[in-house]
């Protein structure tokens, strides 16, 4: 394994010249930063055919690592997968971590950077200190901490998109991408303002970025803009209200007055369509600002109820749920801990069709997913042992109709909608990984229909529609004839007409706006949206 100071054209590698010129042609690469070689092996299984993959080690590692690598290389080149040659091994020291992967990164100039978990989950509880306990490697979270700072300043840097992955040290690639990530990407990312201007979302190494149509319908859009915020974990989750304002909800992690680090939820407000957006509040912990317990808690899903409370909910640190509700005069409840089943990190907030939040999450040891619903007496909430599904991990999402979640079945990986009182419903489209994203209410030669996006094979964007409310009718699925690396978004814009968002390999935003009047369901030609201010 090659160090950093030799001469990297010595080894066969790209030279800084090469590399510049791939990121002035908007074709970013892949660096996978980890603490040693056994640590890229998951998040290198992950990778498909596309942009060149570069992996950085703190440590050179065991030479029984080093083979494994090398036999994992081997085999992402047979999936299609350009590896660069060796490691590059960055000899990091302690205190230098930081500084020394910001150095890799200004040379590979990746659009993605992949680490591991920078919180990894514990393995015990030590009941006399009332402390978890973590088993892996101290450096593992270190060097993720580490880069998630490294590219984070890299980004304020080069000005240019860069985002963060965290994978799960341990959770293997057959989960898929969405299931191994510790920081969700956000399914419903492309919304519709009060202006009806839409404004797309996404988490960057530096911050939340947006992209926000000029005018209604228009194909010129600004940004993207890295909005104003604090140092947040590389995650989002985008929820509307019943006014249209969007609410983003994220995760950082700050300082306590001693110096110990803690993470807590934190929630925004967009008001006007490209304005700025409200200050970043803290929701708050499940544990408070303990240290050790708060560092493990699950990434947030909130949901409004019928008299415009918010609702947050988040996976603790016993694999529990814990929630916790905001008034509309602003004060915020006690948090509650939900009881019955010890769940994944992976769940859906949505709205019931009281009018009432529900929370589904995938059950942490068996193949399913459970529903909580607040029942009887008023405002308690009521574990639904009969509403359970088989999803695929990482496919569970909230369908546009109320109290329906839509999943991939674990027996098929066909998309499944569950429709209150009527059970599951097959969508099909077996191909392809993760969750479906949709929106209600567009015109297709004169009937209401829902619109389905979701990836398939090697990022490829496929959509469909069925009849609003009637998804027994079944889904034709077609390529819509382009690729991205996040799940692709779709929203109804200011002229009633479907809009479906992705982002290319290049980083760039692309929008597909369905044609006025055609036959069936039908798009123009995409629109790469150029970055400006």
């Amino acid at each position: 394994m090659a160090r950093k100071g030799e001469r990297r054209s010595e080894r066969g590698r790209p030279g800084r010249e090469r590399v510049r010129t791939a990121r002035e042609g908007d074709a970013g690469g892949v660096a996978i930063v980890v603490a040693t070689p056994g640590d890229a092996l998951e998040p290198l299984a992950l990778q498909g055919s596309g942009p060149s993959v570069d992996i950085v080690c703190a440590q050179p590692g065991t030479p029984d690592e080093r083979a494994a690598l090398g036999r994992a290389v081997a085999d992402a080149a047979a999936r299609g997968v350009r590896v660069a040659d060796e490691p590059w091994v960055i000899d990091a020291e302690p205190g230098k971590t930081t500084a020394r992967v910001l150095d890799a990164l200004r040379e590979l100039r990746p659009l993605l950077v992949t680490t591991l978990d920078p919180d990894p989950e514990h393995a015990s509880i030590d009941l006399e200190a009332n402390r978890p306990v973590v088993t892996e490697p101290p450096l593992r979270g270190s060097v993720a901490r580490a880069t998630i700072a490294a590219a984070r300043t890299y980004q304020r840097e080069c000005g240019s998109p860069v985002f963060v992955r965290c994978h799960r040290a341990g959770a293997p690639a057959t989960l898929g991408d969405r299931a191994c990530a510790r920081h969700p990407l956000p399914l419903r990312w492309l919304v519709r303002g009060v202006d009806g201007r839409l404004s797309a979302y996404l988490p960057s190494a530096a911050g939340v970025l947006r992209w926000t149509e000029r005018r209604v319908g228009g194909d010129e859009w600004s940004g993207p803009e890295l909005l104003e915020g604090p140092d947040l974990l590389p995650g989002l989750e985008v929820v509307q209200d019943a006014q249209g304002y969007v609410h983003l909800f994220a995760l950082r992690r700050r300082k306590r007055p001693d110096g110990e680090k803690y993470v807590d939820v934190v929630h925004t407000t967009q008001y006007q369509s490209g304005r700025p957006p409200g200050p970043w509040h803290s929701a708050g912990n499940p544990h408070g600002n303990d240290p050790a317990k708060s560092r493990e808690v699950g990434f947030p899903a909130a949901a409004f109820d019928a008299g415009g409370g918010l609702h947050v909910f988040a996976r603790n640190i016993g694999h529990g749920i814990s929630t916790r509700r905001q008034g509309a005069d602003g004060r915020w409840s006690a948090w509650q801990h939900l009881r019955g089943v010890m769940v994944a990190d992976e769940l859906t907030a949505l709205s019931g069709g009281s009018g009432d939040p529900e929370v589904w999450a995938r059950a942490r040891d068996t193949a399913a997913a459970i529903r909580w619903h607040r029942g009887t007496p008023p405002g308690e909430w009521t574990l639904d042992a009969a509403g359970s599904v088989g999803p695929v991990p990482g496919s569970l999402s909230a369908a546009p109709d109320a109290g329906s979640v839509r999943y991939r079945y674990a027996g098929s990986n066909e998309v499944c909608v569950q429709v209150p009182g009527a059970g599951a419903v097959s969508l099909g489209g077996p191909d392809g990984t993760g969750p479906v994203a949709a929106v209600a209410g567009v015109g297709i030669q004169g009937w209401g229909c829902t619109v389905l996006v979701r990836s398939g094979e090697s990022g490829a964007c496929l959509v469909g529609a069925h009849a609003d409310g009637r998804p027994e009718g079944g889904v034709w699925w077609f390529d819509a004839g382009e690729t991205s690396v996040v799940p692709p978004a779709v929203a109804v814009d200011g002229l009633g007409r479907a809009v479906v968002a992705l982002l290319g390999a290049d980083g760039r935003l692309r929008i597909a706006r369905q044609e006025p009047g055609a036959s069936g369901l039908a798009f123009a030609s995409w629109t790469v949206v150029r970055p400006t201010v």
